[in-house]
C-alpha cells in the first residue's frame, strides 16, 4: 500500500539548515507530483513546496522562496526538502503529500523547531 515516511526534523537555531526526507513506498515518486506542507500550532496546514511529475518543475510558497529547495531522487524513491536560513516562523510539523487519483496520502509528519 501507499506509504510516506518523513524524517530529518529537529531543533535548530535561526539561520541554520535542515534537510527533510520523505521515503515513499507503494508507488513511484517520479510518476506523481509530490508536495511538502507544514502546520504550525493554531494555524492551518499550508503548502510549502511542490515538484511535478516527470518534468521536475517546482514551486514554492512566497515565505520560503530562495531558502527552501524541493528535490527528488527517483532511484531512492525519496523526496527531499532542503531548508536553509531557517527562521522561527518556520517552526511547524512538516508533512509529505501526494495525490493518486482522488486520494490524498500523507506522512506522519516531522517536527521542525527553530529557536535560539
Amino acid at each position: 500500500q501507499v506509504q510516506l515516511v518523513e524524517s530529518g526534523g529537529g531543533s535548530v537555531q535561526p539561520g541554520g539548515s535542515l534537510s527533510l526526507s520523505c521515503l515513499a513506498s507503494g508507488f513511484t515518486v517520479s510518476s506523481y507530483a509530490m508536495r511538502w506542507y507544514r502546520q504550525a500550532p493554531g494555524k492551518e496546514r499550508e503548502l510549502v513546496a511542490a515538484i511535478t511529475s516527470f518534468g521536475d518543475s517546482t514551486n514554492y510558497a512566497d515565505s520560503v522562496k530562495g531558502r527552501f529547495t524541493i528535490s527528488r531522487d527517483n532511484a531512492k524513491n525519496t523526496v527531499y526538502l532542503q531548508m536553509n536560513s531557517l527562521k522561527p516562523e518556520d517552526t511547524a510539523v512538516y508533512y509529505c503529500n501526494t495525490r493518486i487519483g482522488l486520494i490524498q496520502y500523507w506522512g506522519q509528519g516531522t517536527q521542525v523547531t527553530v529557536s535560539s
